[in-house]
């Protein structure tokens, strides 16, 4: 059968819907919406629908996109509802305008799993196009915020190349070198020195001007992409500049000094396009082993720097992106700096008892970035406590603070972890003097006495805190807080919040932490003489001690004495937060 008498593909269901509605809405807007051209469809494909809108009486604003009476338009109807349709223009005019994808695609939805509603049809998405080519005319466009990515506008990422961690500083405005260090098979680290044996050199180098229509994904494209200065330069053009010629000098000369065999990595400093000053976006790409030996073999006998002297298999050779997790502090904005935890930031804290509050703890302040962690606590983990603390069947039978340590350098491998010998330990009373917060999480009596030396000390910088839960349902927390400014001791602002609580009515579901448990609310886990525990589930603490941790934070910069009771919604206790102000029990 010839090409001519095959059948053409049909649109599916959903597509036929999508284009019925939108010759419905073109009827009837005629003046605005026409549908130029007949239907597109590829076997399994999107539908390809030319159309065109009317633009000319859209107000032009200072900055905005110039568009003409008319504006054409290609409408992609994907064949499933969990993609959204998208728009692409027939030119590459509106290159580096904001909201330009590799310059022909428009970003219509900046979040489509919060903004595309498949049940709602095609007449939202002829909406949004209409509004973003009116914001666009009229200048609306944020473009310090409206770049998805400053290169071609989307993610450069080949499926299968691992991602690049970058942390340090990055030299952009010459050409510098780099070492990628695997930490796995699925992650590299980029740093200014090698980290080991196994780091390989990356060149890194700056490009003075944005890419609109993207990276390519050849190195032939790279080259020509990274020597355009304007959208309108042919991808597949030939030619070389200072740009490309030092990318390639650059590669060959890593390349040599990497082992053959290996594939070549590279970094690009792309020049932000609407924010020269700011940080340059990172791009990281690599050459294939295969492609890295041709170059090797090239760079033996002439350092190749212009793209016409590489035979056409290194030309034609696959670009594979790196995804770049970007951790560079100028250009990322942690997602907890407006919570309560930020307030553990930088700070050094001591945790005593790694159990079902203290792991918790541990684990919650390591993540909010604390520099330092001192953990004490001599038990051991057996598998009766997997059930509600911050362990694994792997580390049954080992010590609790040497095992939470382990796990906390896995976290973030930047924190600076200590052990202390079991609590009291008079190598310890100098800790109220160094560090930024004390949590005693051991519910031990001789703990609470060794704090309370600590309070006295007369230059305590430390936050002092015990947390602790009921013994009944570990859902009902308290804190108690000693600030550095105020002598008076963790046990005796206990024992006054105590005295108010067990005195105010409204307070009564709070009574128990204060009154000995009553028969059957403590736990004997195993027959004969088993230290009694307290009931609870490892949501229980987690939940719980979360609350607390936070409580805590919100006090770490201006520290109050006193005492927070909190309740997890399900026990339905109310107050489910109540703050003792310890002045005011002075008073």
């Amino acid at each position: 059968m010839s090409k001519r008498n095959m059948p053409r593909a049909r649109p599916n269901a959903w597509q036929q819907e999508l284009l019925d509605q939108l010759k419905t809405l073109a009827a009837g807007h005629r003046q605005d919406l026409r549908v130029t051209g007949h239907p597109r469809t590829g076997p399994g494909g999107p539908v390809i629908v030319p159309i065109s809108v009317r633009t000319g009486d859209m107000p032009q604003g200072p900055g905005g996109l110039a568009v003409g009476e008319v504006e054409d338009f290609i409408l992609v109807l994907p064949p499933t509802p969990r993609i959204p349709p998208w728009v692409q223009t027939t030119h590459t005019r509106f290159a580096g305008t904001p909201h330009v994808l590799q310059g022909n695609r428009l970003c219509i939805y900046l979040d489509p799993a919060r903004e595309w509603d498949p049940t709602a049809g095609i007449t939202p998405v002829m909406n949004r196009l209409w509004e973003w080519l009116a914001d666009a005319a009229a200048g609306r466009f944020d473009p310090e915020t409206a770049l998805y990515h400053p290169v071609g506008g989307i993610l450069h990422h080949t499926p299968g190349a691992p991602t690049v961690v970058v942390r340090e500083p990055v030299p952009h405005h010459s050409h510098g070198t780099g070492w990628l260090t695997p930490r796995s098979p699925d992650r590299l680290d980029l740093t200014g020195q090698p980290a080991d044996a196994h780091s390989r050199r990356t060149p890194i180098l700056p490009v003075d001007h944005s890419l609109p229509l993207g990276a390519g994904s050849t190195l032939a494209e790279l080259v020509t992409l990274i020597d355009s200065t304007t959208a309108d330069t042919p991808v597949f053009a030939l030619r070389t500049g200072d740009a490309s010629q030092a990318l390639l000098t650059a590669l060959a000369a890593s390349a040599l000094r990497n082992p053959e065999g290996t594939a070549q990595h590279f970094v690009l400093a792309v020049r932000h396009p609407t924010a020269p000053a700011a940080p340059p976006f990172l791009l990281a790409g690599r050459l294939q082993a295969q492609p890295s030996d041709t170059l090797r073999l090239l760079a033996r006998r002439r350092i190749p720097s212009h793209l016409g002297t590489l035979p056409d298999e290194l030309r034609q050779a696959a670009i594979e992106w790196c995804y770049l997790s970007d951790e560079r502090p100028e250009v990322t904005t942690r997602r907890d700096t407006q919570r309560p935890v930020h307030a553990f930031h930088g700070a050094h804290v001591h945790i005593w008892g790694c159990g079902g509050i203290g792991s918790w703890a541990a684990e919650l302040v390591t993540r909010a970035g604390a520099s330092r962690l001192t953990l004490s606590d001599p038990g051991r983990i057996t598998g009766g406590l997997l059930v509600r603390q911050n362990y694994t069947e792997n580390h049954i039978g080992m010590n609790k603070a040497a095992v939470l340590a382990q796990r906390l350098r896995t976290i973030r491998d930047d924190v600076t972890i200590d052990i202390t010998d079991p609590l009291p330990d008079s190598a310890l009373l100098e800790a109220a003097d160094h560090a930024d917060i004390i949590i005693d999480a051991t519910v031990s009596m001789a703990t609470g006495r060794f704090l309370d030396l600590l309070a006295q000390r007369p230059h305590r910088r430390a936050v002092l805190a015990q947390m602790a839960t009921d013994s009944l349902t570990a859902s009902l927390g308290i804190l108690t807080i000693a600030a550095p400014d105020n002598p008076a001791s963790l046990s005796a602002i206990d024992h006054t919040s105590g005295q108010h609580v067990l005195d105010t009515p409204s307070l009564e579901p709070y009574h128990r932490l204060w009154t000995e448990p009553a028969p059957g609310d403590e736990l004997r886990p195993t027959r004969g003489c088993s230290t009694p525990t307290f009931h609870g589930s490892a949501a229980d603490l987690m939940a719980t001690t979360a609350t607390l941790v936070n409580l805590l934070g919100t006090q770490m910069r201006h520290p109050v004495s006193g005492t927070h009771l909190c309740a997890q919604p399900h026990t339905g206790t109310l107050p489910a937060h109540h703050f003792i102000a310890h002045t005011s029990l002075d008073r």
